[in-house]
């Protein structure tokens, strides 16, 4: 098995690449992300740094395990969420929800639990297909990573560590 140090600067490129792709949909291509494509970009990023503060403090025994469970979680609810979106974009047309509010008006108008309650409801534009690639649009692709990643991070709790690894002075 890699490094955890390999496998942690594996999980941040991947992130970033997410980042650029979904930067140069909107930027370039000019598709506007939905509330749940926001959501999911923030955990992104979150996971991204999680990862980056794990090749920084290039942890040892307990720490790679606690990086690990960390950045799991983290994916584990992206992938909740990419779900609930391919879910969404999956429903007949006549069981879609309307189309709502902006993120940025639910922010600036309804408390922040409110507001993520309102995101996770979806809306008509989540529900929209815009880009497919290889069948499969650009949440569900967000699934399989958010996915991967998570496995990748969670890889790390079964991690064989040595009693060195863990801190323990051994006397001879």
């Amino acid at each position: 098995m890699p490094s955890p140090r390999s496998l942690f600067l594996l999980g941040f490129l991947l992130c970033v690449a997410a980042l650029a792709v979904a930067a140069y949909f909107q930027l370039i291509e000019h598709l506007e992300p939905c509330p749940l494509c926001i959501l999911q970009r923030v955990l992104i990023a979150f996971l991204a740094v999680i990862f980056l503060l794990a090749i920084l403090h290039n942890p040892r025994g307990w720490g790679i395990k606690v990086y690990g469970l960390l950045a799991g979680i983290i994916a584990l609810i992206g992938a909740a969420i990419s779900a609930r979106h391919v879910w969404l974009q999956n429903l007949p047309a006549d069981q879609v929800p309307s189309c709502g509010p902006s993120l940025n008006f639910m922010l600036d108008n309804y408390a922040l639990t409110e507001a993520i309650e309102m995101v996770m409801r979806g809306s008509g534009e989540c529900a929209d297909v815009l880009w497919t690639f290889m069948g499969l649009s650009i949440p569900a692709w967000t699934l399989v990573a958010f996915v991967g990643l998570a496995l990748m991070a969670l890889a790390q709790l079964f991690r064989r560590t040595n009693n060195n690894d863990l801190g323990y002075i051994h006397y001879r």
